[in-house]
């Protein structure tokens, strides 16, 4: 039970690092990124590649955060003279563009078998269980870090511009603002935070695969972010363990009624998790822990 706790705390600070990737595109400056899962296979396949040949972890999770810069510099290029909402679209297509070349392109990334043996930092000296709980730090110091970097950068004169582009770009842009600069920037650090995230579960499962690329990856992180809040980096931290805790429970839950097929019990658990979210946007349609608006100063 310690051991599946463990785990269940290290996928939900994974999730809670993507959330608060999430929140910096979506909750401060508007822009809907649906390629989250193409993101997290980006950074999950060049760590594993590069350590593959024989570069230190640390290097290998550079590496993951500089291919989701890459990445996400070009689809938001690719954007550049569209509207907001095709970049919904294109980042959607990008994510399964990602997926697709990671199972045909067999050379590079083994196809459908995925890659295997990917090195796990700290397990042949502490064992199975030690390193169940150093990667446990890890990844709960990783997401500390970052919620911190994320929360003084959105009390930032840049993190209100930010917002201010999400409001009305046009009026952020009347004012002087380089609205596609600040997008680009944008963009580009929560690509990294993304990629970082899948770097980080690559290492700990020792395998990543096509499966792992999967469109349901991005709506729970939807759904975890709209019900912890958007626009708040604690409320996407907090839906971010939010909701792997509830997917985890549904598990037993599922399982009370009997006679199922394992396709059933699945189909169940998504239910539980679509009904629980309807509750909880009547209940608190602005989520649980909601966006924070400074008072004006004083004249």
């Amino acid at each position: 039970m310690t051991s599946y706790l463990i785990f269940t705390l290290t996928i939900g600070g994974i999730y809670a690092l993507l959330a608060l990737s999430l929140n910096l595109v979506w909750g401060s400056a508007g822009m809907v990124n649906l390629g989250l899962a193409g993101l997290f296979g980006v950074g999950a396949y060049a760590s594993a590649l590069a350590t593959g040949a024989g570069a230190p972890v640390l290097i290998g999770w550079a590496v993951a955060a500089l291919a989701g810069v890459i990445a996400g510099l070009i689809v938001n290029f690719a954007t550049l003279k569209l509207r907001d909402d095709y970049l919904a679209i294109v980042t959607l297509g990008f994510a399964e563009v990602v997926r697709l070349v990671a199972l045909n392109e067999r050379w590079l990334t083994k196809g459908a078998d995925g890659i295997s043996g990917i090195h796990a930092p700290f397990k042949g000296a502490l064992g199975p269980a030690g390193f169940n709980l150093a990667y446990l730090a890890l990844v709960t110091a990783v997401v500390i870090v970052v919620w911190l970097l994320l929360n003084r950068l959105d009390a930032s004169p840049y993190g209100r511009t930010l917002k201010a582009i999400r409001e009305d770009q046009e009026l952020a842009r009347f004012a002087g603002k380089p609205v596609l600069r600040f997008k680009f920037q944008a963009f580009a650090l929560s690509a990294a935070i993304a990629a970082l995230a899948g770097a980080l579960y690559a290492h700990y499962q020792s395998y990543v695969s096509p499966d792992h690329v999967q469109p349901l990856l991005t709506i729970y992180i939807f759904l975890g972010l709209t019900a912890g809040g958007v626009g708040r980096p604690a409320g996407a931290v907090f839906g971010g363990y939010a909701v792997v805790l509830f997917i985890e429970a549904t598990r037993f839950a599922a399982e009370v009624v009997p006679g199922l097929q394992p396709v059933q019990v699945a189909a169940i658990r998504e239910m539980l998790i679509g009904a629980a979210l309807i509750v909880l946007l009547h209940i608190r349609p602005q989520g649980l822990l909601p966006e924070t608006h400074p008072k004006a100063p004083r004249s």
